[in-house]
């Protein structure tokens, strides 16, 4: 007896785009996630800030492009890690305003994470500027 054709399954009805689609809808997401977080996230707005007056900092400080790829690559893991935060506040909040156990450690082991994001910004700019 012949088994039944089975129609292939996908994760998600989203992911259905390929090639140069997959590209322009994934550019669209990303710049829609910039401008929620800048547009909802305190600390994100703080962060682009700080980042902003760091970036250019970096390409005048006296260092080889090794220092300053430190240097600008240090700034823009805070945002990424900031972004990753951010995430996943948003998705405790979703399933639950709950106060739970798990919910507040998912949320601050994320802040940890961007303490420790910050922790690294200060130290490699210490080590290039005086290290």
């Amino acid at each position: 007896m012949n088994a039944p054709e089975q129609t292939p399954h996908t994760e998600s009805p989203f992911k259905g785009k390929t090639g140069l689609a997959r590209v322009f809808n994934a550019l669209r997401y990303s710049l829609a996630g910039l401008r929620a977080a800048f547009r909802h996230e305190d600390a994100f707005r703080q962060e682009c800030l700080l980042v902003a007056i760091l970036i250019p900092a970096a390409l005048f400080v006296p260092t080889n492009g090794a220092g300053k790829a430190l240097l600008v690559a240090s700034a823009l893991l805070v945002l990424v890690v900031e972004l990753l935060n951010s995430a996943i506040e948003a998705t405790v909040d979703r399933v639950s305003l709950e106060h739970h156990l798990l919910a507040k450690r998912a949320k601050d082991i994320g802040s940890a994470a961007v303490l420790i994001s910050l922790i690294n910004l200060a130290l490699v700019w210490l080590l290039v500027l005086w290290g």
